[in-house]
């Protein structure tokens, strides 16, 4: 394995951590500054506790007997603070616009240390022969990335388990002024299995799997136990030759060691693996990671 990355996106003006600590993060979306549990930063906070109360105009806590990551809360706001707007992102030569949006499950509408994959994809769909690549998105969530690669020139097939947040990406799409993504509200395994028997490729592949999730029907998603199999399911999905793949993984105790071993078992063609960790960085210089990344073009 090539050396372990730890990469940042830095065409960020719409988003910024502000500061990290005690188990919090304090992030601007915009002109709006929130306030959300965050499990990785076990250290001490910067900024005061008054600094934190007085910029924060949006604080998500955890209903009280929700003692794991992802678990139900409410948001209280203050005056002024919508529910809802939007966001720009620029990279390149291209721009997406992604509605924001303060749900139940303290998530917002986007993971901002995802934009380091969207350039990543981008620019790799650009440097594709194929005239309009196909690529499969799986748990797209939003769609952040499925929206880069439709700017970028390709077909894409975006798939999700929830059809409220197919909805979402869609409004996202119509944003960015683009069209014509397919969408599909489906288990991701049942989909990919699926494919497999049709026959179908794709010259990429994007995977941002959750620890734990249900499909449409209740079909239930381990991520330990199923990413193996997926994994090898979209190794006969992906072309042989000038192709992509993308997988991040948030799990807490993954190491990205994991994610390199299960590409370079199931795709011995790929060369060139990048492996890595995401992170962002606060003005105090303190690096808050976020994910795992592995990644390879063939």
């Amino acid at each position: 394995m090539e050396k372990i990355q730890i990469l940042e996106p830095r065409n960020w003006k719409d988003y910024e951590l502000l500061d990290s600590g005690n188990g919090e993060k304090l992030e601007r979306f915009g002109k709006y500054i929130l306030r959300r549990p965050e499990p990785q930063a076990i250290w001490q906070k910067q900024m005061s506790e008054n600094e934190w109360s007085d910029k924060a105009m949006a604080t998500f806590k955890r209903e009280k007997s929700a003692a794991k990551e992802g678990e139900k809360g409410e948001w209280f706001l203050k005056k002024g603070m919508p529910g809802q707007w939007n966001i720009q992102y620029h990279a390149m030569d291209f721009q997406i616009t992604m509605r924001m949006g303060l749900t139940s499950f303290k998530h917002v509408g986007i993971f901002p240390e995802q934009a380091e994959n969207w350039d990543y994809i981008y620019k790799t769909i650009r440097g594709l022969s194929e005239e309009k690549p196909r690529v499969l998105n799986l748990f797209a969530y939003t769609g952040g990335a499925s929206i880069v690669a439709k700017a970028a020139g390709a077909d894409v097939t975006h798939v999700d388990s929830v059809k409220q947040v197919i909805n979402w990406s869609a409004e996202n799409m119509e944003l960015s002024g683009l069209k014509d993504i397919r969408w599909i509200v489906d288990d991701a395994m049942k989909y990919v299995k699926r494919e497999v028997k049709r026959g179908k490729t794709y010259h990429g592949i994007i995977l941002d799997p959750p620890a734990y999730g249900r499909g449409p029907e209740g079909e239930k998603w381990i991520l330990e136990e199923q990413l193996d199999e997926l994994i090898q399911n979209c190794s006969m999905l992906l072309e042989k030759k000038d192709a992509f793949l993308v997988l991040n993984l948030y799990s807490m105790g993954f190491s990205a060691i994991i994610a390199d071993n299960m590409l370079r078992i199931h795709f011995p063609q790929a060369k060139n693996i990048e492996t890595g960790e995401l992170y962002l960085s606060d003005p105090f210089q303190k690096k808050l990671p976020l994910g795992i990344f592995s990644r390879f073009r063939i």
